[in-house]
């Protein structure tokens, strides 16, 4: 009777064994499950200001890495579009001309820019990269200097 539940239990521990490796070899072949991470989904830009509505034309989209040196006071300009931007590295402090508000971005924030508003940017200690997604139509400038 002993020897039955040795063999059983040999048999067991044997079954089990092998369920757990073929268990550990699926987990070590399966592929990483796709992670997926909403950064911003907004009808406004950073100031607040409701987005109207998409230029019409013949759509174009533009991606940029943009590169702005420690220290710098880019020019006052606008943006005839929609653009987002994502900061990668450095803060970056963006300005509106008519009423002087202010929003600092970090790097893993989301800039939801203004359109048609007069505002520029400024950078601290250390420069800024962030990339950059336009939607606009073919031929639209991605910026302009403001009217005087």
């Amino acid at each position: 009777m002993m020897r039955l539940i040795s063999k059983a239990g040999t048999a067991v521990s044997l079954a089990l064994a092998g369920w757990l490796s073929m268990a550990c070899a699926q987990a070590k072949d399966a592929a990483p499950a796709v992670q997926v991470e909403t950064l911003s989904k907004t009808s406004t830009a950073w100031d607040g200001e409701a987005y109207q509505a998409y230029p019409t034309g013949t759509p174009e989209v533009t991606v940029l890495k943009i590169t702005i040196p420690a220290h710098s006071e880019l020019p006052w300009h606008t943006h005839p579009m929609e653009n987002t931007g994502y900061i990668l590295s450095g803060e970056l402090t963006l300005e509106k001309k008519d009423n002087g508000q202010k929003m600092v971005f970090k790097p893993g924030q989301v800039v939801n820019e203004t359109i048609g508003e007069v505002h520029r940017g400024l950078t601290g200690d250390e420069p800024v990269v962030l990339i950059v997604f336009y939607a606009g139509q073919k031929g639209m400038p991605l910026s302009e200097k403001p009217l005087p």
